[in-house]
C-alpha cells in the first residue's frame, strides 16, 4: 500500500470506468484503508461538467461553509439544496476503487476513458473526450504569466 496521502492532489491521470461503474483513483492519492480518514465526498462542479472529489480534510470545511449560508438565503438553500441532492459520501475499497453515484455521472457525461486532474486540495474527474476539448480550448486563451502573477507567483 501506498504512503498516507496527505490530502494534496498532483498531475493527470487517464483511467478507465470498469463494468461495474467503479474508478480506480492513482495510488498516491489514496488514504490508507484502514485509516478512519477514508472518506471522501464528490459533489458536482458548479462551472463545468466534472466532478468536484474532496478529500477527509476538505469535508469539514465544506460543511462550515454550507452551514454558514442562512436560512432566509433562498439563491443559497437553493443551491445548496441542489448541490446536495447529487453529493456522494464513499470510501475507497481494498483496490483503490471507488463508485460514483448515478446522478455526478450523469451530470458529468462520464463514459468509459476518464481524467483524473489533481488540483492541490481536491481532485477532479473530467470524460476524457470533454477534458481533451477543454484543454484544447484552454491554449493560448490567457497568458500563464500574467494568471500566475495574480496568485502571487
Amino acid at each position: 500500500m501506498s504512503a498516507h496521502n496527505t490530502g494534496k492532489f498532483f498531475g493527470e491521470y487517464r483511467h478507465s470506468v470498469d463494468d461495474k461503474g467503479r474508478l480506480t483513483i492513482p495510488s498516491q492519492w489514496r488514504p490508507q484503508i484502514d485509516s478512519s480518514d477514508n472518506n471522501f465526498l464528490a459533489l458536482p462542479s458548479l462551472t463545468e461538467k466534472s466532478v468536484a472529489v474532496y478529500p477527509p480534510k476538505m469535508i469539514e470545511q465544506l460543511y462550515e461553509r454550507f452551514s454558514e449560508i442562512s436560512m432566509g438565503d433562498q439563491p443559497g438553500q437553493r443551491a445548496i439544496r441542489r448541490i446536495m441532492s447529487m453529493a456522494h459520501n464513499f470510501s475507497c475499497d481494498k483496490q483503490g476503487r471507488i463508485n460514483l453515484n448515478e446522478k455526478l455521472i450523469n451530470h458529468a457525461g462520464l463514459a468509459k476513458s476518464v481524467v483524473l486532474l489533481g488540483e492541490a486540495s481536491k481532485f477532479m474527474i473530467y470524460d476524457e473526450g470533454f477534458y481533451d476539448q477543454l484543454m484544447t480550448d484552454d491554449e493560448g486563451s490567457e497568458d500563464l504569466a500574467d494568471i500566475a502573477k495574480g496568485f502571487g507567483f
